[in-house]
């Protein structure tokens, strides 16, 4: 008798145990952040988090009445890695949103997980115009290189730019970039006499640029991932390609805000095309960028930081219009958002899921003695040209 009171007692505790947990699930709206917080991507890492949370302070650590539970994951830049955390944070933590993702290959290597899932996956980073079209589920709030790339495409022949080499890291962006830069380029007139591409990993520059000196073109095109610019920019220096009259262009990221000032005065004068510069002349950027210094010991933000703070931004709305829901309901609710961003003004298309924004023509310039990438001129709602096809 005795043991069957006990194993009575012991149910309905069990069952009061699962209820209570059950009502605390319900209670969370949880969010899976997967970034590169080590290995040579760190520094995006770095950017986003430090974006991603300064947004909740200022916004808050509760949405739709539900504790926003954020739940950040190492990748270390692995496909393989990001895979197998993405699937524990859908399976074990039962995550509303997976969001994040540094590099191409990660997001495309997670597409499959969001689609079965049917969880959204928001790309704060990764900028291969095919991302959102790996899967129905994944929202770009970042941007994509053929945004960037025709920008510059269609500045340089007007502004004494005849001949030019390419040179891109040998991954989709990078692909994106010189192709679509190419064909904008000659279609305005230009000759692109050779296309270069080097190693995502450890890249060694220096014969790349041994080899355009030698051709000796108007200009240099270059798309290299954030971060990576110093090593570039570096060894352009040493070569002495600028005093041999070749100008350097490129998308934003070879002058990333976040290791601009490091590069000295061979950055001076470099025009790139991109959506994003800590410069932007806004009263949301100067606060912004106030904002993000003082929460982060001084660093400036970069265009990856802007891609976490607005993709933020688009999963809190989301969660208001649903009351915390999850799935289609959530996705529909990001689709279509117009918002003001540090960036501009930025639309997500509801047909691509894909970031429509401004893109800038921008030169560093020094002010008030730092490094600055300075918008002179403005390219109004952008499509991605990779969806134009």
């Amino acid at each position: 008798m005795r043991k069957r009171v006990f194993l009575k007692i012991t149910a309905v505790a069990v069952l009061a145990l699962g209820t209570s947990l059950a009502m605390a699930q319900d209670n969370l709206f949880k969010i899976g952040l997967i970034l590169p917080m080590s290995g040579p991507f760190a520094s995006t890492g770095k950017q986003i988090e430090a974006a991603v949370r300064l947004y909740m302070a200022q916004n808050g650590d509760t949405v739709a009445g539900k504790k926003v539970e954020l739940i950040l994951k190492d990748d270390t830049s692995a496909p393989d890695v990001t895979k197998r955390i993405a699937q524990e944070l859908v399976v074990n933590d039962k995550v509303n949103v997976l969001a994040g993702f540094g590099l191409t290959p990660l997001a495309l290597a997670t597409a499959p997980i969001a689609t079965q899932s049917k969880t959204p996956l928001v790309v704060m980073a990764a900028a291969t115009s095919s991302i959102t079209q790996a899967s129905p589920f994944i929202v770009r709030t970042s941007f994509t290189l053929p945004q960037a790339a025709v920008g510059i495409a269609d500045w340089a022949p007007r502004n004494g730019i005849k001949k030019v080499v390419t040179l891109v890291s040998d991954y989709g962006p990078g692909i994106d970039a010189e192709k679509f830069f190419k064909e904008r380029f000659t279609f305005n007139g230009g000759q692109v006499s050779d296309s270069l591409r080097v190693p995502l990993r450890n890249p060694d520059f220096a014969p790349f640029l041994q080899k355009v000196r030698d051709d000796k073109p108007d200009a240099l095109f270059v798309f290299v991932p954030s971060g990576a610019g110093a090593a570039l920019m570096k060894q352009f220096s040493e070569r002495g390609m600028d005093k041999a009259g070749i100008r350097l262009i490129g998308t934003g990221d070879v002058t990333d805000d976040d290791i601009l000032n490091n590069m000295g005065d061979v950055a001076l004068g470099v025009v790139t095309s991109h959506h994003y510069s800590a410069s932007h002349n806004s009263p949301l950027n100067k606060k912004f960028v106030d904002a993000f210094g003082k929460a982060n010991n001084g660093l400036r933000p970069n265009f990856m930081a802007v891609g976490g703070y607005d993709g933020m931004r688009v999963i809190y709305e989301a969660a208001k219009a649903t009351k915390g829901g999850r799935g289609e309901a959530l996705l529909n609710a990001m689709k279509g958002q117009i918002f003001e961003s540090p960036r501009g003004p930025v639309f997500i298309d509801a047909q691509t899921r894909d970031v429509v924004h401004n893109i800038y023509i921008r030169k560093v310039e020094r002010v008030n003695g730092q490094l600055w990438n300075q918008e002179f001129d403005t390219i109004k709602d952008v499509k991605d040209p990779g969806k134009a096809r």
